[in-house]
Parts: structure tokens; sequence; C-alpha cells
């Protein structure tokens, strides 16, 4: 690695001989993940892995090859947006051999044939291509590009936000409003959302994450942006919806007497959704949700309902899993635990889940 590259100033860049390792495979880990964070930014560090990748054996074909089938789809995709005719028209029918992007070189001589330079394009290549993708891009992440940045920002958030879990989310919300005040329940209502609300972010970080919540899921894991970074991501954003909501429809409901206050699940909901995430290095995401909520409606559920499903009844069996400044600090020491763990347990996160 060296820490100066003439011109550019300093500042660490990948060296010759690193940029040989990475496209060999042999490169440390660590040097690996520093390589493709740093060439997202570096134009000329990503021209020189480039350049080293083409020159092994094993992958230089295979990189042409498929560079050249992108820019056949890109070059077909203009063509139909624009009407365009086949650009092997006149050119097959002369007997010339024309690359798929020769139509877009228009500085090309009647009669060559053309192909794009590895590390660069024509001016026309980039923005005929540019239209191309503004569709493509609509079809392939379900967000048109006109959207603004808000929309843009939710949709990366994770499936959760945008699927059946924020649908959910509502329906608790106002249901619990709709059933205090619009059906007379009253402040029974309240210990019901309390023994719900844990669950709740722990069933959006389930489906925030994974095989099954991400159709790029082995290529998002194989980025340094992956793996425990982009779940911690979208479980913030997933706990930046449902805290604000649960909390804000509590201190809404009738107060219940001598029963925790609106705020109180917020310790056990942090607790249950570490304990998921750490365990979810072991099996997976949402395998690890599954079992956590199971153990929450085993250990807290099943006692706090069995003097009664509603009422005084269930405030007095769900109380002492939420009152008092002893219970309180026994989930915040839970979650401290599981953070710890999870912490511990992040490189498993850089592998992908098993089916």
């Amino acid at each position: 690695m060296s820490r100066e590259r003439t011109g550019r100033g300093p500042g660490w860049h990948v060296d010759a001989g690193l940029a040989a390792r990475y496209a060999a495979g042999t490169a440390a880990e660590s040097d690996a993940w520093s390589v493709e964070k740093h060439v997202e930014a570096c134009g000329a560090c990503a021209a020189l892995v480039s350049s080293a990748a083409r020159t092994v054996p094993e992958t230089g074909p295979l990189l042409a090859g498929i560079r050249a089938a992108v820019l056949e789809r890109v070059a077909a995709e203009a063509r139909g947006a624009a009407g365009c005719p086949p650009y092997a028209g006149a050119g097959a029918a002369a007997g010339t051999a024309v690359s798929p992007t020769a139509h877009l070189d228009t500085t090309a001589s009647p009669g060559t044939a053309t192909t794009a330079s590895a590390g660069s394009g024509s001016g026309a290549a980039v923005g005929v291509a540019a239209g191309a993708t503004h569709t493509a891009a609509a079809g392939a992440t379900g967000v048109s590009p006109r959207l603004s940045r808000a929309a843009r920002v939710l949709w990366a958030s994770g499936p959760a936000l945008r699927g059946a879990w924020a649908a959910a989310l509502c329906v608790v919300v106002l249901g619990a409003l709709g059933l205090s005040y619009g059906a007379g329940l009253g402040a029974s209502v309240r210990p019901l959302l309390l023994v719900t609300a844990p669950v709740l972010p722990l069933a959006g970080v389930a489906l925030s994450y994974g095989r099954h919540a991400d159709p790029l899921y082995e290529v998002v894991t194989s980025t340094p942006s992956g793996g425990l970074r982009l779940l911690l991501v979208r479980a913030a954003a997933v706990l930046g919806v449902s805290v604000p909501a649960l909390t804000l429809a509590g201190a809404a409901l009738p107060p219940a007497a001598g029963g925790p206050g609106a705020a109180a699940w917020l310790l056990p909901g942090l607790a249950l959704t570490l304990a998921a995430l750490a365990l979810g290095s072991f099996v997976g995401s949402r395998r690890g949700a599954a079992a956590v909520g199971g153990a929450w409606a085993l250990f807290v559920v099943a006692p706090a309902t069995s003097g009664g499903p509603a009422g005084a009844a269930l405030m007095a069996g769900a109380a002492p899993y939420f009152s008092g400044p002893a219970v309180q600090s026994g989930w915040a020491s839970g979650a401290l635990a599981c953070a710890l763990l999870l912490a511990a347990r992040r490189r498993s996160f850089d592998h992908l889940e098993t089916p």
C-alpha cells in the first residue's frame, strides 16, 4: 500500500503490488475490504485495480465478456427507447466488424472497427447510457429516479418500512386508539399495547435483512457496506419509526391506575431487538427474531394473561415485567449484554446465511 500518489496529494491509495494481489485473490481480507471501499471514490485506483484484474488469466476473459454483454444491453435499450435501427445494419452488410458500441462512437471513420476502451468512454456513450438506464433503474429497483431524495432514502431503509410490517404497525396503533375511544374500552387497552409493543420492532428487524428480505443479498453481503453495518442501519430505521409511533399511541391512551407509563416498553423492546440481532449471528435474522418472539410470548405474555386477557387483570399481570427501577435495570443490563455479544459476533454477518 502506498500513502501517497504523485499529483494527488497525501492520503492512502492502492499501489500496483496491492492491486495485483487483490486481482489474484491473495490479498489479506482487511486489505481487500480497504481496496473495495477506496475505489468507490478514487477513479485512479479503480482504473489500476481494473487493469490488474484484466491481466489475470482466470478473470480477464470473463470480465471482458461481462463488459461486452453489459454494453450491448445498454445499447439495445437505448435503441429501443429512441427507436433507432439496429447497430449492425450497414456495417454488417458491408462486411465490416462492428462492436456493440460502434454506433456510440461519433469520431470513428466509416468502415473502421471500433471498440470501447476499458477505462473510458465517449461523451455520446455516456449520454445514451444515462438515458437508457433512467428507465432501467426504475425497473431494477422499483423506484423512479425522479422521486425525491426522502423517498429514495425510505426505499433504501429496508423492506420492513415499505412492506407489510409498516402496515401492521399502523393497524396496531390505530386499532389501539379505536378500541380505547371508539369501542369504549378505555384504559383496558393500555396493558394490551404494552405487551405487544416490544415485539413489533423485533418483527421489523427480522424483515429488514437476510436472504429472504433482499433480492441482492449475496452481492450486498460481499460489499464493505454490507453485513452488520447495513443490518444496524435498517434496524435503526425500524426503531426510528416504531418507537415514536408506539410511545405516542401509549401516551394517548387513558392511563391505567397503578400501571406502567407509556414509555415502559422501550428498554424491553430494545433488549429484545438486540437479543434477536445477537441470536441472528448464529442462526440468521429470521430464526433469531422468531426465537426471541416465541420466548417473549411464552415467558411474558402467557403469564401476564393468565388472570384475564384485558382490563385490570392484564395490567396486574404485565406490571411486574415493566414497572420499577429494578425491572428496568434488568432490561438495560440484558440489552447491554446482547450488544456486547453482537459486537463480538460482528464478523459472522460477513458470511452468507444458510437457507
